[in-house]
């Protein structure tokens, strides 16, 4: 993993040599010389990397060499990062008169705080020299082959291919065997529901074995209530019992805190019904965790079964297992039909005769293990010559034993292929503890705090993170893969023996710690030199002050990720914090759960201004935090800032307009906050701002000309637009102009409302021109009257998709919204003055020439809600002129309109409406009533989209 952190740091080298030389005052005189130097060891390194990395794994003092070379990188990494930063503080600050520090200083150097701190880094790039010299010179003991080619930096993206997880190559038996256990109903004497236990190594295949019984036809007949539960490593009481009333009973653990109102309560669930439970990848070995379980799944009626996913025996035996079924290896054949799935399917009868015969061979070496063959199959899916396949077979990898037993022989196959910048985003997942659900976003987010994605033109950095993502996804490296509604993939996680792999490549750099109550966390766990750490501090837990000052492992640390639910946290715990984990990158102190939350973290210290190098700063849901200090404002290198759910923060520092390197402020569920800073409208570099801010007649508060230079924003929620009376302020926004802006958020509120409000809100709007390539819009709070909008200022926006219009008390038409040719979700909600929806809603009228009229041609969802004056909705007029009219409709609402006395039947009649959901229309419910003798059928209730 060395070359993917050395490859980055030279292209940095060069990049910074040639902006120090352009630049009138040298922040170092003199260093030209020193970076020579460096590029060029790292450059004779570089050559024998490839030999170096593929040697370690059976020579310890090759492994040891590379550590050393990886630490000296990472303090490479540092210095460049504190160069970088003066740099840019230069920039920002001005530039002294006369003052420029050679690279060996004097005393007339140290005249201020600034040259001492360039003293400081010529220092430490010199010391770095005199390391690197010394671990150039120990690779020639080693006699390593210089590389003839360098491995490819970059390549394509893969297609991710699809994968079918529940289809089972063999294991005929096996199937049987368990699915017989299942629906066998025992004797009448047996007590409590039946244990049967799958037992077998890590990737063998036990969890796909378990959900292929659990998704049987006959299985899922047989139960009343089926639960699957991952309990994974540590065997959290409290997660597992939430998690199993969660799937017996929706939304009833929420409010349950004591360990025995959660067993009661499952206790009550089970009570007369014939359940299964699967425990999926159970570590625990102590019965006194799992006893108050099992007493009360006793309640259960008869025939219930647990089923348990283990690879050890003894977790089945002290668990109380009725039946072990092994789930030893594969036969060769079955292997050979898992790889030929894959890596053989879709070839051409030609190529598939002269491969077949080279992957019967690979077969035969991945020893029935169903990920290996799987692993190695995703390799080879796009390699079509036999001399691609050859190498595969010959690697020196296979010869490695120790390896090939834990399963990383294959692994280390699809690693070589992998891009450097992607090697870097893989191994960093070994933060994350075994089985965790990863969101992909928040992967991507802690990859770019990292600065692991690199800018490329014009694509973003979070693009390029997708497209390593869907690298890491074709190389089997994820697994059980959720996908949203617009099905992107979203959360995903990684085979536990991926995660080992993940270890090993970062030599466990990467640690998880979990703090119980009562615990106190061991200085000696840690061990050696940690760079990620992910702390997790159970209720009622805390961590000592001296921790981060004590703990030598812990100085290098560049993720601090702390998860917990309370921040009961001496008040001297962050500024000893901030002043020993200067090279942090990552600092997350949000809380999980605010509102079971009792203690909060009340104030960010002023010392916060020693972590220079921090790119993301997560606070999230810290309730107590009224201000942050203006020390904030020289964490120069500062590119996302989370303040979502600070509910009582009140102000932001006056210097952010110094941030220059931020694009993205998290502020959503922040309603105290009066307003945004002016210096806002300095930050070009702004990609997502939830809520804009503006006005409230603040001193140096923002206004919306402030928005004019953030001509890469993608999305913003304007603030306070209530109290803006000046159009042409609004003009200087230059919305228009904002070709990146994506998502907009419009928001009338404001407590002091000014005069004539629907006049100026009518200008207001018509001021702000759309920007062109506009995709989702909320309009809240909105006060225009009968002529709500200019029409051109709605039929502007060809790309729309997504519309959400809240709270328009004075208007009494709704816009003629049907011409948006590309709008698919529509929400209306809270038009208190509309009392009929006619024609003009569909925004056609006067437009049937004898050609095919459409209203709403892409509209697939509608939403009218809490429109308490609605009487009538009539498209009569429209019908008779043969005007079609949402042709796409699969879903449609109609909530809290109690005078409404009917819906068009053209809408009811529509053959592609699959989702009606009616609730509070009560002439419609009676009228339904009165026809049919029937309550109305209320459908599956689609969960709100928003677009804030």
């Amino acid at each position: 993993m060395v070359d993917a952190i050395l490859s980055p740091i030279l292209e940095q080298l060069t990049s910074m040599a040639v902006e120090e030389a352009k630049e009138q005052v040298r922040l170092v005189t003199g260093v030209g010389k020193e970076v020579k130097k460096l590029t060029s060891s790292l450059r004779v390194i570089e050559a024998v990397l490839h030999d170096a990395e593929k040697r370690q794994v059976k020579e310890e003092t090759v492994r040891l060499w590379l550590d050393q070379l990886r630490c000296t990188c990472y303090d490479m990494e540092d210095v460049l990062g504190e160069w970088n930063t003066a740099r840019l503080k230069l920039q920002i600050d001005g530039v002294p008169k006369k003052k420029v520090c050679s690279f060996f200083p004097t005393a007339s150097c140290f005249a201020c705080k600034p040259l001492v701190l360039r003293r400081d880094i010529a220092l430490k790039i010199k010391e770095i020299n005199e390391t690197l010299d010394d671990i150039a010179k120990q690779k020639d003991m080693f006699g390593f082959v210089v590389n003839v080619t360098n491995e490819r930096s970059d390549q394509r993206v893969p297609s991710i291919s699809s994968i079918d997880e529940s289809e089972i190559f063999g294991r005929e038996k096996e199937k049987n065997e368990l699915v017989d256990r299942l629906l066998c109903e025992g004797s009448k004497e047996q007590k409590g529901p039946s244990i049967i236990s799958l037992v077998g190594m890590g990737g063998i295949g036990k969890t796909t074995l378990a959900q292929f019984a659990y998704n049987n036809g006959d299985v899922e007949r047989n139960f009343e209530k089926r639960t699957w539960v991952c309990v994974s490593e540590p065997f959290d009481e409290f997660r597992i019992a939430r998690a199993i009333i969660e799937s017996l009973k929706p939304g009833s653990a929420k409010d349950l805190v004591e360990f025995q109102s959660l067993m009661q309560h499952i206790q009550e669930c089970v009570a007369g019904k014939k359940f299964l439970l699967v425990l999926d990848d159970v570590w625990n070995e102590d019965y006194y965790k799992w006893e108050p379980f099992y007493k009360c799944l006793k309640n259960s009626l008869h025939g219930s079964k647990i089923l348990i996913t283990t690879r050890k025996e003894t977790v089945a035996r002290i668990m109380g297992s009725t039946h072990v079924i092994s789930v030893n290896v594969l036969s060769e054949m079955e292997c050979w039909s898992v790889f030929q799935s894959l890596a053989i399917s879709g070839k051409t009868i030609g190529k598939r005769e002269n491969l077949e015969k080279i992957g019967r061979e690979i077969v035969k070496k991945c020893k029935g293990l169903p990920l290996a063959a799987k692993t190695i199959a995703s390799l080879l899916r796009s390699r079509n010559t036999e001399k691609e396949w050859q190498n595969i077979l010959e690697s020196e990898i296979w010869e490695l034993e120790a390896i090939e037993k834990g399963l990383l022989a294959p692994l280390l196959l699809s690693y070589k292929e992998l891009p450097s910048k992607v090697k870097r985003c893989f191994s960093y997942c070994a933060v994350f503890p075994k089985d965790y659900e990863i969101q992909k976003h928040k992967l991507i987010e802690l990859w770019m705090a990292q600065g692991y994605l690199s800018e490329k033109g014009a694509k973003e950095m979070e693009d390029i993170g997708e497209e390593y993502f869907n690298i890491l996804a074709s190389h089997s490296f994820f697994q059980d893969f959720d996908k949203g509604d617009d099905g992107e993939i979203s959360n995903c996680k990684m085979h536990d023996i991926v995660h080992d792999f993940a270890q090993y490549l970062c030599s466990n750099e990467c640690v998880t710690v979990e703090i119980h109550s009562g615990e106190e966390l061991a200085i000696s766990s840690f061990g050696e030199k940690k760079i990620h750490l992910l702390l997790t501090l159970r209720r009622g837990a805390s961590v000592p002050i001296s921790i981060w000052g004590n703990v030598t492992g812990l100085r290098g640390l560049r993720s601090l990720l702390v998860k917990s639910d309370e921040y009961s946290w001496s008040s001297e715990v962050l500024p000893q914090l901030f002043d020993k984990l200067t090279c942090l990158r990552t600092l997350k102190l949000k809380v999980c759960e605010p509102w079971l939350c009792k203690n909060f973290i009340k104030e960010i210290p002023t010392n916060i201004e020693k972590l220079l190098h921090l790119k993301y700063l997560n606070l999230k849901g810290q309730k107590k935090i009224e201000k942050l200090p203006e020390t904030l404002c020289e964490l120069y290198n500062l590119e996302r800032l989370n303040v979502d759910d600070c509910e009582n923060l009140r102000e932001l520092p006056r210097g952010i307009g110094k941030l220059r390197k931020l694009m993205y402020l998290h502020n959503e569920g922040t309603d105290s906050l009066r307003y945004l800073p002016a210096g806002i409208g300095e930050l070009i570099r702004l990609r997502r701002v939830r809520e804009f801010v503006v006005g409230g007649g603040y001193d140096r508060a923002c206004s919306l000309g402030s928005l004019k230079k953030l001509n890469f924003l993608q999305l913003c929620g304007i603030r306070g637009l209530g109290g803006v009376s000046d159009a042409g302020e609004a003009a200087r926004a230059e919305l228009e102009k904002k070709k990146y802006l994506v998502e907009l958020g419009l928001h009338f509120e404001q407590a002091g409302r000014r005069e004539n409000e629907e006049d100026e809100d009518e200008r207001l709007l018509e001021a702000l021109g759309p920007p062109p390539n506009l995709k989702k819009l909320r309009i809240d709070e909105y006060r225009g009257r009968r002529n709500v909008v200019p029409i051109n200022w709605f039929m502007s926006l060809t790309n729309l998709t997504v519309l959400l219009l809240f709270g328009w008390r004075n208007c009494e038409h709704l816009p003629p919204l049907g011409k948006l040719p590309s709008l698919e979700s529509l929400h209306i909600l809270g038009m208190e003055s509309v009392k009929r929806v006619g024609n003009e809603f569909l925004g056609v009228e006067g437009d049937t020439d004898g050609s095919s009229v459409i209203g709403f041609p892409k509209l697939k969802l509608l939403r009218i809600r809490y429109m308490e004056e609605l009487e009538e909705w009539d498209l009569g007029t429209a019908i008779k002129e043969e005007i079609i009219i949402m042709p796409r409709l699969s879903s449609l609402t109609i909530s809290s309109c109690p005078k409404l006395k009917a819906l068009p039947d053209h809408l009811l009649q529509k053959t592609t409406l699959q989702e009606l959901y009616i609730r509070r229309c009560y002439i419609l419910e009676e009228r339904y009533r009165e026809e049919t003798g029937e309550d109305w059928p209320k459908i599956r209730h689609i969960p709100d989209i928003s677009i804030d």
